[in-house]
């Protein structure tokens, strides 16, 4: 059975509104592909962690203690969807790759968050990817692919459909080293991803039926890196 690793955002998963049918069709497009897929699911923190991390440094807590309080996040998140996949997955996240690799002998899906401080959600599905063996990753966030300029900000922003491991690295070299960071991909999970080869998906998270497209390998609309 192929197995593929899902990086996905927070900011996908929780949203302002209500986001309870979304959430719904995920779990449900998940269990169907999980008849031929091996998946493993890894969720960020999104809006709420960036919020108890911003608020928590202008407190005075130092990174550390704002990692952590983003891991609890994200493994507040996985939960959420943990609570709508119900019998198909498994029902406390781990809290690292030996426990996931552990889960997914009794579950098709495995569902966690963050494992340790100064590691971003995108890096632990990188480094989970290579513990696992899988095929590729699939990075379901807010955009539609990895752009040559932030596409929020700048009007002329181009889509790249597709590019390597080396001219990814070369985007996201610029990671900011403190906690909640917002960017298309992690510069520590894009260098694991570089040295194992393994291919990376970036979508839209929000397309449900794209997404299906990307965890089955099969041509989508995004970046594919590799």
């Amino acid at each position: 059975m192929d197995t593929v690793v899902l990086s996905l955002g927070g900011s996908i998963l929780v949203r302002d509104e209500d986001n309870s049918q979304y959430v719904q069709d995920l779990a449900g497009m998940l269990v169907e592909v999980s008849g031929t897929t091996r998946i493993f699911v890894v969720t960020g923190g999104g809006r709420i962690a960036r919020y108890y991390i911003r608020e928590g440094r202008a407190l005075g807590a130092p990174e550390s203690f704002l990692d952590e309080m983003g891991i609890d996040v994200t493994r507040l998140n996985a939960r959420l969807l943990i609570a709508a996949l119900g019998e198909h997955s498994n029902h406390t996240p781990p809290k690292d790759y030996k426990d996931a690799v552990l889960a997914a002998k009794h579950n098709r899906i495995v569902v966690m968050g963050g494992v340790s401080p100064g590691i971003t959600t995108d890096a632990v599905s990188s480094i989970l990817a290579e513990h696992v063996g899988a095929l590729r990753v699939v990075n379901a966030t807010s955009v539609d692919g990895v752009y040559t300029a932030d596409p929020a900000k700048d009007p002329s922003a181009k889509r790249i459909p597709k590019m390597s491991h080396a001219d990814l690295l070369g985007i996201v070299s610029a990671t900011p080293s403190k906690a909640g960071p917002t960017m298309v991909f992690d510069a520590t999970g894009a260098s694991v991803l570089s040295r194992t080869g393994i291919p990376l998906s970036v979508v839209d998270g929000r397309d449900i039926p794209n997404l299906r497209l990307a965890l089955e390998g099969k041509a989508f609309e995004g970046t594919s890196v590799g």
